[in-house]
């Protein structure tokens, strides 16, 4: 996308340049199932990692470049990512002068929901550079404020139009969930969010759902793109990134969130988020609510 087509997006939007020296991450009040970002960069900055949300974000500043399904990527300011779940990337800027942009993290399960009714699947776009005024535009109306929390009807219509925005980009048509069984996977995400901080067995979820391991974990991957035992590891991830972010030291996080010990934590921290979580708790900031609101 041109620089003169790109700042036609932005405007309106010029404080979202408005950041500090250095490397750091600005995080907006949370929202079920949606997480919003600013970053900023210079160098590498993710190592090659995955998480189970689809990740779509807009370019602000600088050339961002990035790792993804076997090629070296470039992102121009104005140019909207769209990164599937379970897809390994890195990510940092491509020049000295630095990288700026802003992500939403978005749980598959809340378009699952979307397109429930048209009994369709999860929307793959295969190329992860999009050239949409008009995705770029919705996706800034959910990430131009990080200090306000989102109202529940916005993300109604969010994620509607967030659905037919990236079907409209997918290579391939979405194929029919069939007779996916949409009462026993939720049910089983469901009961794997409420007892996430423990084990979950296979026998467990067999017994709630009436459905044999194999055919649960099927059906799972399809409704949410991912397998139970990933989405309940990255529960107790986003919990120790929130914990963390909080300032809880890292070692009393992975006891509070199931895991070993330390370096239990940091290991699957790196694979899921690309840092370790001490990088993560000297680069992360939140944002408060502004007492000036528009």
């Amino acid at each position: 996308m041109r620089q003169d087509l790109a700042s036609s997006i932005f405007e309106g939007l010029e404080r979202l340049c408005a950041v500090p020296d250095g490397n750091s991450i600005v995080s907006a009040p949370a929202y079920p199932g949606i997480e919003r970002i600013q970053a900023q960069f210079r160098g590498d900055a993710f190592e090659p990692h995955r998480h189970d949300t689809y990740a779509l974000g807009v370019t602000i500043r600088g050339v961002q470049a990035f790792s993804y399904r076997g090629e070296r990527r470039y992102s121009l300011p104005g140019q909207v990512i769209v990164l599937h779940p379970d897809e390994v990337h890195d990510g940092g800027a491509a020049t000295d002068d630095g990288l700026v942009y802003r992500m939403l993290y978005l749980e598959p399960s809340m378009l699952a929901q979307c397109l429930e009714t048209a009994r369709i699947g999860l929307p793959f776009v295969n190329e992860p550079l999009v050239e949409d005024r008009r995705l770029a535009g919705l996706l800034l109306a959910a990430l131009g404020e990080l200090d306000s929390e989102l109202d529940a009807l916005f993300v109604d219509d969010f994620i509607s139009r967030v659905a037919s925005g990236l079907a409209s980009h997918a290579r391939l048509p979405q194929k029919s969930l069939g007779n996916i069984a949409w009462g026993q996977v939720k049910t089983a995400r469901d009961y794997l969010e409420a007892h996430a901080m423990r084990g979950v067995r296979s026998e467990e979820l067999e017994r709630i759902t009436g459905l044999d391991r194999f055919a649960l974990s099927r059906h799972f991957r399809a409704a949410f793109a991912t397998s139970p035992h990933r989405f309940l590891l990255m529960r107790r991830l986003q919990l120790a990134k929130a914990l963390i972010g909080d300032g809880e030291p890292i070692a009393e996080v992975a006891a509070a969130t199931g895991f070993a010990d330390q370096s239990h934590l940091t290991r699957h921290f790196k694979k899921a988020f690309g840092m370790a979580p001490g990088a993560w708790s000297g680069m992360i900031g939140v944002a408060r609510l502004s007492s000036q609101r528009r």
